[in-house]
């Protein structure tokens, strides 16, 4: 009996949603992004990784958003088997998208290409980002997807030089620290200001005394208030759009 119930308190700890690497192709490069789907007709969420590159801080947001019914893809931008340690590479990797964003596009349009051809609703998609991948998600909104919004938490949100939101189609969320000491409440301000003018749809929410990465669990960033106020309200609004 205590067998019995041992491996039953086992299966009850074991994810339903089996998620599994899949590797695509951008150009020559390949990549290596997370796919969990809840089923063929779910909601999707795609999410980009930090500048630490794809790894289990995604996954488990993947899972989290599995329970809550959506299927999820983590898109890699960096390359398969490229999962940055170092700061230096870090910054090095992400600098090279920030310089191009065409490939940057490019990469990202692959990944959602490559959900897609696995069977995942992208018809009923959201993407959402941390940081870095915050940028990317902004990035995809002004190429012009077919989304129906771009979430950034604590992501970078400047616009880059000769782009704008006019080809823009869905919704635009923005979750900030005010103490984000990488992100200026100035930038802040700056795209709230030109989202109203381009007549974009969108919700900024700001969070008193939360650091840039304030939702990377065990780090120093963390600010458990700001990030379980903002997956809140991130959940609530899925409800509403889906």
């Amino acid at each position: 009996m205590k067998y019995v119930l041992a491996v039953i308190m086992f299966l009850m700890t074991v994810s339903v949603y089996a998620g599994e690497s899949v590797v695509y192709k951008s150009g020559n490069a390949e990549y290596e992004g997370f796919y969990s789907p809840v089923s063929a007709k779910a909601p999707l969420v795609l999410i980009v990784h930090d500048w630490d590159g794809l790894d289990g801080y995604e996954i488990k947001r993947v899972e989290m958003l599995n329970k809550l019914g959506y299927s999820a893809f983590a898109v890699d931008m960096f390359g398969k088997g490229v999962r940055p340690a170092e700061i230096s590479e870090r910054r090095r990797l992400t600098g090279e998208l920030y310089a191009d964003r065409e490939k940057m596009r490019r990469i990202l349009q692959a990944g959602f290409d490559k959900a897609e051809s696995l069977g995942a609703n992208t018809g009923n998609a959201v993407i959402i980002g941390y940081c870095f991948g915050g940028t990317v998600a902004l990035e995809y909104a002004r190429s012009g997807a077919p989304l129906k919004s771009f979430i950034s938490f604590h992501g970078g949100i400047d616009t880059p030089q000769g782009q704008d939101y006019s080809g823009t189609k869905g919704e635009v969320v923005i979750f900030h620290g005010t103490a984000d000491a990488a992100v200026s409440m100035e930038s802040f301000a700056k795209l709230a200001v030109q989202l109203e003018n381009e007549g974009v749809r969108h919700e900024m929410t700001t969070y008193s005394g939360a650091p840039h990465a304030f939702t990377v669990f065990g780090s120093q960033s963390y600010r458990r208030d700001a990030d379980e106020k903002s997956w809140k309200r991130f959940t609530e609004y899925l409800k509403e759009i889906f």
